[in-house]
């Protein structure tokens, strides 16, 4: 009687000390079993720039932006010159794949359609372009502007130099520069990538009407929403 006594104990203490055990593994910090995580999923970036200005080191506010040249998809070669009587230019790096600059594709051609009349034309740089990304190749780029009937050029930076000196760090990201190419506006085109029906604030349009009437242009700088530029 003695030692069955002595073995219910036993099993009892044993008992008391597994319970514990499990209690005390539930209540560790660090990652839950079978790999399942509770709140966001890991690897999500935010679409917003986080760089100031002064950190991305490109053309500020004020800053007169040098010309270039660069291939056009139809073969020919763009500077900004050879725009006669423009009033100022819509300078976008955009790009074929990212999502975000899809969206603003069709809102691209509406501006130019608008106001290259007006003297103020589209001008679209890809700083992605690379043969050795099938899908931002410059024949990609050709594809894509035939498909999507572009009004405007779309331009190759093939060497790499023009997007660091703008300072562009998300396609799409705008640079509004007036007749002497003096940077008036830099950022996002409206208040709301992905609903052109929900756009509250017209921030390209706004800028281009500030100009046209002499006031000051109100937001000057917002931050990019996009893709980060992926030169290769």
């Amino acid at each position: 009687m003695k030692k069955c006594n002595l073995t219910f104990i036993a099993i009892l203490i044993l008992s008391s000390v597994l319970t514990t055990a499990h209690i005390n593994a539930q209540d560790r910090k660090g990652p839950p079993p079978n790999g399942e995580r509770k709140g966001p999923p890991g690897g999500g970036h935010s679409p917003v720039q986080t760089k100031t200005l002064e950190e991305i080191e490109g053309y500020k506010i004020g800053d007169v932006a040098t010309d270039f040249e660069l291939k056009n998809v139809d073969g020919s070669t763009f500077s900004l010159s050879d725009i006669k009587d423009a009033k100022g230019y819509i300078v976008v790096f955009t790009c074929n794949e990212c999502p975000f600059a899809k969206m603003y594709e069709d809102r691209l051609i509406a501006l130019h359609n608008t106001y290259a009349p007006q003297g103020y034309p589209v001008v679209a740089i890809n700083p992605n372009v690379s043969e050795d990304n099938e899908k931002e190749s410059f024949a990609a780029m050709q594809k894509r502007a035939k498909e999507k009937d572009f009004p405007f050029v779309y331009l190759a930076d093939e060497e790499h130099n023009i997007f660091p000196k703008y300072g562009a760090v998300r396609t799409p990201h705008v640079f509004l520069l007036d007749q002497e190419k003096k940077v008036q506006y830099i950022g996002t085109i409206d208040d709301n990538a992905r609903s052109p029906e929900n756009v509250k604030v017209k921030y390209v349009e706004n800028a281009i009407a500030a100009l046209e009437n002499g006031k000051n242009i109100e937001p000057n700088f917002t931050k990019a929403i996009g893709c980060p530029v992926r030169a290769r």
